[in-house]
């Protein structure tokens, strides 16, 4: 005859069983926070790897965008760079907790991200989009 009483970890292994679920919940993510702290944002459909680290988009796809999307892709670039927001809706999507610099023009971006703000800038111009 079976038993039915609920298998459990007996009292004296209990603190090694949870250090172990800790220790292993701590490696499953450590991936994912290294992968996170070491990319920029990428996006898909725009240029062939989607990251404004990494190339120009094209006109033509940054085209395709919303007001709300270009504005989005651009305020990002400069959120990841480290700019700090006046705005109350840029300070609500980016929050400000790891910002470094008030002054966009004094932040480490490199040659694709100026263009493409640059770009975005322009597209946004021809489709009236607001500021």
């Amino acid at each position: 005859m079976t038993s039915t009483t609920p298998k459990t970890t007996p009292d004296r292994f209990k603190p090694l069983a949870r250090r172990a679920g800790l220790f292993l919940a701590a490696v499953l993510a450590m991936p994912l926070a290294l992968a996170g702290a070491a990319s920029a944002a990428c996006y898909e459909d725009l240029g062939s790897t989607g990251c404004p680290d990494r190339e120009v988009f094209p006109y033509s796809d940054l085209r395709k965008l919303s007001c709300q999307n270009l504005w989005y892709v651009r305020n990002n670039i400069y959120n990841e760079a480290g700019l700090c927001f006046r705005g109350a809706a840029a300070q609500q999507m980016f929050d400000n907790s790891d910002c470094t610099t008030w002054d966009a023009s004094t932040l480490p971006l490199n040659s694709n991200e100026q263009n493409n703000i640059s770009r975005i800038r322009t597209v946004e111009k021809e489709k009236g989009c607001t500021k």
